[in-house]
């Protein structure tokens, strides 16, 4: 009898460790194929934005083991934030400052490469981790058949230079740059025009703005804000071959976690929002993985081992 309890809790604990084990790898081979994916001229398959890269507790924002453990959950695009050092390095952070995320303190662009690569990294509950604050290049490498990333671009750190670490690593087919304006859109577009730019499109007239400042359709990803806009958008977006990224962090993501059962994510994409960035990767990735398997949705660049 204790030789069976053992064999059982031996392969229970197999089926665990097989569990934290599993990848879900989305591996674009070419930026066409990416391209294609995102103008919808392959089938829908409707996924999760980690904001900051899937924080939860033991993993602190913007650094790549969360992004690996995000990535073990679901399969997932990694929005993530860049800054620039003293020195001109390029590196993963949101804050302005190092007070919040980190062991130290101060302006991020008072610091050398040097010093914030000593640094360790504190999860949202200001726990202590063994992580580091990686560089652009580290996790455009980290990424390649992973993961798709949309990038946000700090104040005062230039286009060209994100540009150049996607284009250095070879990151085209899994990279989509985050803009806030039609003339930083217009910009990046003009830089890199094979590039995928993610824009804010609230309303008909911002996608027409984008067009006359020469971003044309099949370059863009439309960021529809952080609440549900009327379907009419979402069918215009659709019918013109443009992915719809709504935010969910905030209100939604509450609402979610309020009334786990009431379907909230699953509204939003039968209303017509093809990716979900979001604060609660677990939840929502629950309520996405059934409907996925209810509508019998499948990626061919999705691989999960």
């Amino acid at each position: 009898m204790k030789k069976i309890v053992l064999l059982f809790i031996v392969v229970l604990w197999a089926g665990v460790l097989a569990a934290q084990q599993k990848f879900h790898r989305i591996d674009f081979k070419t930026p066409s194929a990416l391209q294609a994916f995102l103008q919808r001229k392959t089938a829908p398959y409707p996924l999760l934005s980690a904001h900051r890269g899937g924080p939860m507790p033991g993993y602190p924002e913007n650094c790549i083991e969360t992004f690996e453990n995000a990535a073990r959950l679901q399969p997932v695009i990694i929005e993530f934030d860049v800054a620039l050092s003293r020195d001109s390095a390029l590196v993963v952070m949101h804050d302005d400052r190092l007070d919040r995320t980190t062991t130290g303190s101060g302006p991020v662009g008072e610091h050398t490469l040097a010093q914030l690569s000593e640094l360790r990294l504190r999860d949202n509950e200001g726990r202590l981790t063994a992580f580091r604050i990686p560089t652009l290049d580290q996790v455009l490498k980290w990424g390649s058949g992973k993961v798709l990333f949309t990038i946000d671009i700090k104040r005062g750190v230039p286009y060209r230079m994100v540009i150049d670490a996607v284009r250095r690593n070879k990151a085209e087919n899994r990279s989509i740059i985050i803009t806030y304006s039609a003339n930083q859109a217009a910009e990046v577009h003009r830089l890199a025009p094979d590039l995928m730019i993610s824009a804010s499109v609230g309303r008909e007239e911002d996608l027409a703005r984008l067009n006359s400042m020469g971003v044309p359709d099949n370059r863009i990803v439309a960021f529809t804000g952080t609440s549900a806009r009327p379907a009419s958008l979402y069918t215009l977006l659709h019918s013109r071959g443009v992915t719809a990224i709504m935010g969910t962090m905030g209100n939604i993501d509450r609402q979610a976690k309020a009334k786990p059962d009431a379907g909230v994510y699953t509204k939003l994409v039968e209303l017509g929002a093809d990716v979900l960035s979001t604060d609660e990767l677990q939840l929502a990735g629950k309520e996405l993985d059934a409907y996925r398997r209810k509508s019998g949705m499948r990626l061919k660049a999705l691989v999960v081992r």
